[in-house]
């Protein structure tokens, strides 16, 4: 495991039931496209990994797919496993998946490429378990992120926070542009034929009070990063979030907060070189 992984399972690890009821929601906006992409249907054979609550799982069920979905974390697996009944749903994490070669119709990847330490691999796992001609689709924020994605960076920096030092993060070499040139190549670069990327941009409408709370809790980076603080720190942390969040209030009284992330779709090639690894 990469420090990068480590990083994010700390960060994850028991934030299963927060996450759920706070920036799921956020993430489940491109659920739709995502499943659209791969032409998730009746008796396609999917597995969505990195599942989280389980968003793409449900509607990928309702729409009468065969679903095994996987996540690194174990109270994420049981709120998915308890939403939807139907599924498969059970631990793992990339870029090692307990799957055969070609088990797959289709595969999914929601906001989990932001999260793990060897992204081209991650990448080359999913096309492994996808059958030749099947279709792999991943989701990640893009950069520079929407303004409301940017918030709570932001009002973390205007308190005085510094990043922390021990973060590990991915070194150029191993990194990828979140930009739909970045995030193509990279599909390209681990082996996946006829990559495409597009930018999806939505306003998340929320409760300046619970976006706060959830970040409170320890949610995310950032959210973990303020759930840290000790309590002066993180007093200047929310007077700071809520001078910014002021600029996102709407006519009625609620949060509108932009966000912006890329969908890429690849095929598995069908030709006997394709790739099994990166």
């Amino acid at each position: 495991m990469s420090g990068v992984d480590a990083g994010a399972r700390a960060v994850w690890g028991g934030q299963a039931r927060a996450y759920a009821g706070s920036f799921a929601a956020v993430c489940a906006r491109p659920v739709g496209e995502l499943l659209d992409a791969v032409g998730a249907g009746a008796g396609v054979r999917l597995l969505d990994v990195g599942t989280g609550s389980g968003n793409v799982a449900v509607a990928a069920c309702g729409r009468g797919a065969r679903v095994t979905a996987v996540d690194a974390e174990p109270g994420m697996v049981e709120l998915t496993a308890n939403a939807v009944a139907r599924a498969d749903v059970g631990v793992a994490a990339l870029p090692s998946l307990p799957f055969a070669d070609d088990v797959f119709d289709v595969v999914t990847a929601n906001f989990v490429l932001d999260h793990v330490g060897w992204p081209r691999r991650a990448v080359a796992e999913l096309g492994r378990v996808t059958r030749p001609g099947g279709r792999v689709a991943v989701t990640v924020w893009s950069v520079p992120a929407g303004a409301g994605h940017a918030l709570l960076g932001r009002a973390t920096r205007a308190a005085g926070v510094p990043r922390p030092e021990h973060r590990t993060v991915l070194p150029p070499e191993t990194d990828f542009p979140r930009t739909e040139n970045g995030v193509t190549g990279l599909l390209r670069d681990a082996g996946l034929a006829t990559p495409v990327a597009r930018t999806i941009a939505w306003e998340h409408h929320t409760d300046a009070r619970q976006w706060w709370r959830a970040a409170e809790s320890g949610v995310g980076f950032n959210g973990h990063l303020i759930a840290s603080q000790p309590a002066a720190t993180r007093a200047a942390i929310r007077r700071q979030f809520e001078a910014l969040a002021a600029g996102f209030v709407g006519p009625d009284g609620r949060l509108a907060l932009p966000h912006r992330a890329l969908l890429a779709t690849g095929t598995v090639p069908a030709s006997p070189g394709r790739r099994h690894d990166s």
